[in-house]
């Protein structure tokens, strides 16, 4: 968008600005992924995951929820690339996505949430 097509001129040159914004497709996929993380259950498992790798079962005893409720909270991570999984027999295991953006999620939710992690 130029800014010559702007309603109003405020006399400002924000084209850099302009230039740098976002495509929708590139916000939309933002947005899902903080939708994702915007529910409690599914951030306590997503931040266990950037620490260990481990399967629905112990998931569902460390959350203390139902191995129903954690495996629809995995598929909706699984689902905008922040985890992944891998079968060993019958047993799936799941730990988060090795990707700039998983660690820049997972080290900004530390920082908010003021959680040192535990040295490995």
């Amino acid at each position: 968008m130029s800014l010559s097509v702007l309603p109003h001129d405020h006399g400002e040159d924000g084209s850099e600005i302009l230039n740098a914004l976002p495509s929708t497709e590139a916000i939309e996929n933002v947005s899902n992924i903080m939708r994702q993380l915007a529910d409690p259950s599914r951030l306590r498992i997503f931040w266990l995951l950037c620490h260990k790798e481990e399967c629905v079962t112990n998931i569902a005893a460390i959350t203390q929820m139902s191995s129903p409720a954690v495996s629809h909270h995995l598929r909706l991570l699984k689902s905008c690339g922040l985890i992944t999984s891998k079968r060993s027999g019958k047993e799936m295991y799941y730990r988060s996505a090795d990707t700039e953006m998983v660690d820049l999620l997972h080290r900004n939710i530390e920082k908010i949430a003021c959680i040192n992690c535990p040295a490995f």
